[in-house]
């Protein structure tokens, strides 16, 4: 019987001496696709729709960053080092290529795998996410709900989706899925949270130059960016931003849906990432 998103054992791969926890899964034919998390987030915060869903043509391989939750070490505080980090672990486990999805914080370790190591990437997926120097428009509640050691339905609620009934009622349908796997990982430490939060402030920090983002231009590879028109924690301009630097970029806002679109409209986004992925 083939392994889903709630069978799919817990595997570790070595890489500079501490290991990185991963599950990996689906059908074994084309590009695998590697999905990096948003703050604090481990291979349980992800859906089992979307993961099953992609699985269904490829391989998926979801992974903790070093630190976090189930992978051992001291978690990074750059996002250049945290990429660098997601480039050992796809040329540990044997690959050449991947498609890579990042979400949130996620996005900017994509952004930062592509730049560095851009012959591991076939395609690229840029989920609720923002750029180096990009707006820093949040609302003020964010810092006192994301930090939560163990978030609750409610802080995910906020967070991620829309204020409509819809929303709630699809957020609560997300928060019943990514509670399916019985052995889940551990919450990540303060000690995540303090270093992702470290990186997120360098981060934000522009680059010298009349066009502060033209470093995007150097990505080329096909590019997915997907938003929801209300981003409560990176503000959804920044998706437009993206759109406009990197070259073959192209936009998918979500109507009501806030950080977690695709959590928001899962059915949706999997036809949109399939159509994407395939074509």
């Amino acid at each position: 019987m083939s392994d889903t998103h709630v069978t799919a054992p817990t595997r570790y791969v070595e890489v500079d001496g501490d290991r990185f926890a991963y599950r990996r899964w689906g059908k074994p034919s084309g590009v695998p696709i590697l999905l990096v998390q948003h703050f604090r987030g481990g291979m349980d915060h992800w859906d089992p729709l979307l993961t099953d869903g992609l699985a269904e043509g490829r391989e998926v391989i979801l992974f903790d960053g070093r630190g976090i939750a189930s992978s051992s070490g001291t978690p990074r505080n750059r996002m250049e080092d945290m990429a660098d980090d997601i480039a050992a672990v796809v040329r540990a486990l044997g690959l050449e290529q991947v498609d890579l999805l990042g979400f949130s914080i996620g996005g900017y370790q994509a952004q930062e795998v592509v730049l560095r190591h851009p012959r591991l990437v076939r395609k690229l997926l840029l989920l609720g996410t923002g750029l180096r120097g990009g707006d820093p428009t949040t609302d003020p509640k964010v810092y006192e709900v994301a930090p939560n050691p163990v978030p609750t339905v409610d802080d995910f609620l906020f967070l991620f989706f829309g204020r409509s009934e819809a929303a709630v009622e699809a957020g609560r349908a997300f928060w019943e899925r990514r509670h399916q796997r019985a052995d889940q990982d551990p919450p990540s430490s303060l000690a995540v949270a303090q270093a992702q939060l470290e990186a997120v402030v360098a981060y934000a920090e522009p680059l010298p130059g009349e066009n502060p983002y033209a470093h995007l231009n150097a990505i080329t590879q096909p590019t997915l960016v997907l938003n929801g028109s209300n981003d409560v924690m990176i503000a959804s301009i920044n998706s437009w931003h993206l759109v406009q630097n990197i070259p073959d970029a192209q936009l998918l806002v979500y109507p009501g849906a806030g950080h977690g679109a695709h959590f928001q409209y899962p059915e949706r986004f999997l036809k949109h990432a399939l159509q994407f992925l395939d074509e």
